[in-house]
């Protein structure tokens, strides 16, 4: 095993016990305590992605990615019992026995980020995060690794393959109406971060009860070095977004899916969309768990500003990469 994983930290801890391990507890500027904005808050844009209006609709995604980078979306068309599915069987894999799990650790040499773990990026000041992940892709099938796909519970593979299904519908409308808000044709922004490559990441966040809620995080500010992130939670609460400077709670809304701007739907919007940054909030009692989906660029991909949106009153904003260097400077803290 190469790291402890947090859920046997927090199995190991006595329950009365009102202490955490030195290196879960963030400095003072991080803690959920002392940074948590209490006072009256706007909340996080809700939009119906049924809304027959389409103009709306595209108005009130593109406002919404331009003033907040993330938004709620309802009448998203993913049954229930598709989204109730896919919870249900992740989270009977985080019961199982450790070893059992351990089977789909990712393995030490691996290139790739796909597999059961716990540290994810490289921690400058040697903090860790309150939570353990399971990361496998989902889409498309040239893709898919099932060595990381747990075999236990049986449904496992069923439950991920009809999820992802219906995953695919409700990312081509996001693109289409993110592509449209920039005055773009409708296809132009899949295609420029992918197309039908676009690969489709999922986490599973397990972010264990923890006996001092107001000291550690599960996973520290951050924006996703994705396009799009689609992500469902449980109903335990823990999502926070900055916004004008202040940590405000994300509102749990039953059934819907939150969405999140990633990296390079900024970089190929120069700027116009805005990247949210994130962090997660854990519970005393209850066990916190999320599935995002990750709308990622294959690696060989070169994202840079579209041409469209650039000219002398509105110059580049940022480089033109590969997604691979991208995310290997993101993951390892180097300059993009």
């Amino acid at each position: 095993m190469e790291v402890q994983r947090v859920q046997a930290v927090a199995n190991s801890l006595a329950l009365a016990t009102d202490t955490i391990p030195a290196e879960f507890v963030r400095p003072q500027q991080e803690q959920p305590a002392i940074t948590t904005f209490r006072g009256p808050v706007p909340e996080i844009p809700t939009i119906d992605l049924g809304d027959p209006d389409q103009e709306n609709l595209v108005r009130s995604i593109a406002n919404a990615s331009k003033e907040w980078g993330i938004f709620q979306v309802v009448n998203h068309g993913i049954p229930t019992d598709v989204i109730s599915k896919l919870q249900a069987v992740g989270r009977e894999f985080f019961q199982l026995p450790q070893e059992e799990k351990e089977v789909y650790a990712r393995p030490s040499s691996s290139q790739s980020i796909e597999g059961y773990g716990t540290k994810l990026q490289k921690d400058l000041d040697g903090k860790k995060s309150w939570v353990d992940h399971l990361f496998h892709k989902i889409w498309p099938q040239t893709c898919i690794n099932y060595q990381f796909w747990p075999k236990n519970p049986p449904s496992y593979r069923e439950a991920n393959e009809v999820y992802a299904k219906y995953m695919r519908e409700v990312a081509a409308k996001l693109f289409e109406s993110l592509s449209l808000g920039l005055g773009l044709g409708r296809h132009v922004l899949k295609e420029a971060a992918g197309g039908e490559e676009i690969e489709y990441l999922l986490k599973i966040n397990y972010y264990p009860p923890c006996p001092r809620p107001d000291l550690a995080l599960g996973v520290v500010a951050h924006t996703d070095l994705s396009a799009i992130t689609i992500l469902v939670p449980n109903e335990v609460p823990g999502l926070q977004v900055l916004k004008d400077e202040y940590w405000i709670d994300a509102k749990y809304i039953p059934n819907a899916l939150i969405i999140h701007i990633g990296d390079q739907i900024e970089i190929l919007s120069n700027g116009i969309y805005k990247g949210v940054l994130h962090r997660t909030t854990v519970d005393k009692e209850k066990a916190r768990m999320s599935w995002p989906v990750f709308l990622e660029p294959p690696r060989e991909c070169v994202v840079g500003p579209l041409p469209q949106l650039v000219n002398e009153a509105n110059p580049p904003k940022y480089k033109v990469k590969k997604f691979k260097d991208y995310a290997y400077c993101k993951l390892n803290k180097l300059p993009q």
